[in-house]
């Protein structure tokens, strides 16, 4: 436990954050999930659709400050390539 007042604040105001963020970053999961799922069973209607909503999802916590923006790109891209290669075989 924190021993000095501004600590016990740092841990208040970390807290506070965290709940904050915790929806977001457990839709984002949700999002990305389902996005694998269906880029990885090749369904061809539902998995660009699934992909772009995992985007949009990871470029608003980015925006947000709940996930580190290169962290974002980097999910993107591999969504994305996995999107690819499964559209172009």
């Amino acid at each position: 436990m924190a021993n000095t007042k501004s600590a016990l604040k740092a841990a208040r105001v970390s807290e506070r954050r965290r709940s904050r963020n915790k929806p977001i970053v457990s839709a984002v999961r949700t999002y990305v999930g389902k996005a694998a799922k269906a880029v990885t069973a090749k369904d061809p209607s539902g998995a660009p659709a699934a992909v772009l909503q995992a985007v949009k999802a990871l470029d608003k916590a980015a925006s947000k400050g709940v996930i580190h923006p290169n962290n974002a790109a980097r999910r993107k891209s591999r969504l994305m390539k996995k999107l690819n290669a499964v559209q172009s075989s």
